[in-house]
């Protein structure tokens, strides 16, 4: 049956690795957001226990399946009776992945593993295999979406048609802040670049499935590591642009780099799903820049060789 619902969206400023001030800080701003928006479902981004960047202190986030992550969201959904959707890095069989769940009020749960770490995310968790499409009870099929999920064709076209809303998350940190001369320059023209690819991406998702798109995203300054120099700094910020678009693609709802930490609502029709624009025959929906189509195949290689390497000596999670 069609229906409409009110969705919120949470762009939270969270801290490198510190699990526990991040879930404290995620926890007030979805009190917040329900306070304020009184909505049916809020949304709160991928990684919302710590930002996924390069540092070695991400080896110490992944958490318990069932752990606080996961009990601070399934215990909200059920006490504010809302549908909550977030994500965190998982420790599951040996392994950690980056994991999103949709908690339900009446205490059901459904989860959806990122299908390819990021670049150097691959030093931290592997990809799972699941197409990311779910049973709502109360909102139908719904697809949920992690990071650069959103950014692929292969990922529009596994919702495409199946879905009555796109819910999920994004953590897109852009290039370094803090060098000098030259290379300043081209760090703020990337920075300047990501943030429009940034802001067009939730209304084309929107338009190539067909459904509405609810899309919450870190912002905020943050410190990392250079993948390959650990010991360089790399001052970066996440680029916010957390989104709430109907299903042809039109911003309902919106929140900037400019506008900070808070959240959104509108209200969304949940209906059967009308694609507007073609599946085309390429990996990336945004036109991607040279920097990143040049370093994506080198970062994710690197990143996966060091994380089996790792795991081999048992130091690719610490506990």
């Amino acid at each position: 049956m069609n229906h409409t619902v009110k969705v919120a969206a949470v762009q939270p400023a969270l801290q490198l690795a510190d699990v526990d001030k991040n879930l404290a800080r995620i926890e007030r701003l979805i009190r917040d957001a329900h306070k304020t928006h009184a909505p049916d479902v809020i949304i709160v981004p991928e990684a919302a226990s710590a930002p996924n960047v390069h540092h070695p202190a991400m080896r110490s986030v992944p958490r318990p399946e069932h752990g606080a992550p996961f009990q601070l969201l399934t215990g909200l959904a059920q006490e504010l009776g809302v549908v909550i959707g977030g994500g965190y890095l998982v420790e599951r069989g040996g392994d950690a992945y980056g994991h999103y769940i949709l908690a339900e009020p009446d205490g059901a749960v459904r989860g959806h593993d990122k299908d390819i770490p990021t670049m150097w995310e691959q030093n931290f968790y592997i990809g799972g295999d699941d197409d990311g499409v779910v049973d709502s009870p109360t909102l139908g099929p719904v697809g949920m979406v992690c990071g650069w999920e959103w950014a692929r064709y292969r990922t529009a076209a596994r919702l495409r048609g199946r879905v009555r809303a796109v819910l999920g998350g994004m953590c897109w940190p852009t290039a370094p802040h803090n060098w000098p001369g030259p290379l300043g320059w081209w760090g703020k023209r990337e920075h300047l670049l990501h943030k429009d690819l940034a802001q067009k991406l939730p209304g084309q998702v929107a338009r190539l499935v067909g459904a509405p798109v609810v899309h919450a995203s870190h912002v905020g300054p943050i410190t990392m590591r250079m993948p390959g120099l650990p010991n360089v700094p790399y001052r970066t910020a996440m680029l916010g642009e957390t989104q709430i678009c109907d299903r042809d693609g039109a911003i309902l709802a919106r929140l900037s780099e400019e506008d900070g930490e808070g959240h959104i609502a509108a209200m969304i029709d949940l209906a059967d799903p009308r694609p507007i624009d073609a599946i085309k025959d390429r990996y990336w929906i945004p036109d991607m820049t040279a920097t990143v189509r040049a370093t994506w195949g080198v970062s994710n290689l690197h990143g996966k060789t060091n994380y089996r390497a790792r795991k081999l000596v048992g130091r690719h999670i610490s506990r």
